[in-house]
């Protein structure tokens, strides 16, 4: 039984998603305080973290960064109510690994938690990658652009993984949500542009004209060492 720790302030919200988690199988831990929130989830052992973003106390945001601060690679799913990509990219920057602006439709949430589940330690290593003045190592998780280290999310390093290793194609926003965040049935998201353009601000000399990280407009993106 995969046991999650939900960490929202709305009693109602909180009371439909502990239900409904439970109906499918899921041990929940519940609280609606953001510092008992991060109390919980640095003594805890959880599979997975459902965070708020506005929380009384201390905010979703700041348990996030805390959490990754101190190590914790714990799958991170943030809901917010705020919609502006900005917003959206601040999350992800801190380290959760994907977002679900509210109001959404239940079956969605549990499409993102399962595919957060899925996604399997311990298999092969990939083999380094390189181009340009990047280099990454899959196995050891880390990134480096010249001298310098790249902080990476799990998701960011994850699609550069594939992205590099698929150079040329051109690849939908349905399929790097299928084979990158593991949805059976991709949904209606702007996440996949949120994450590009992560990779961009990190690894492109000039994010505002990419080199290889490039849009197929009305498609999604193709990758060019």
């Amino acid at each position: 039984m995969k046991h999650v720790l939900l960490v929202e302030d709305e009693a109602a919200l909180v009371t439909v998603l502990e239900d409904r988690l439970r109906a499918e199988g899921f041990e929940v831990t519940a609280t609606g305080s953001g510092d008992e929130g991060e109390q919980l989830a640095r003594g805890g052992v959880f599979d997975l973290v459902v965070l708020d973003w506005m929380l009384p106390g201390r905010s979703g945001l700041e348990i996030c960064r805390n959490l990754r601060a101190a190590g914790a690679n714990v799958p991170i799913l943030m809901l917010t109510a705020r919609g502006e990509l900005a917003d959206r990219v601040s999350g992800l920057r801190v380290g959760a690994d994907d977002y679900l602006t509210k109001p959404f439709e239940m079956a969605e949430l549990l499409a993102r938690i399962e595919a957060l589940l899925r996604r399997a330690p311990g298999a092969p290593p990939l083999a380094p990658l390189s181009f340009a003045d990047v280099r990454i190592d899959p196995a050891a998780g880390e990134v480096q652009r010249g001298d310098a280290r790249v902080d990476l999310s799990g998701r960011e390093l994850e699609l550069l993984v594939y992205m590099v290793r698929h150079a040329g194609e051109v690849l939908s926003r349905e399929q790097l949500l299928s084979d990158v965040w593991d949805y059976a049935r991709p949904p209606r998201t702007r996440t996949v542009d949120v994450h590009v353009a992560l990779l961009r601000r990190k690894l492109e000399a000039d994010p505002r004209r990419p080199r290889h990280f490039r849009t197929v407009h009305g498609i999604g993106y193709r990758f060019v060492p």
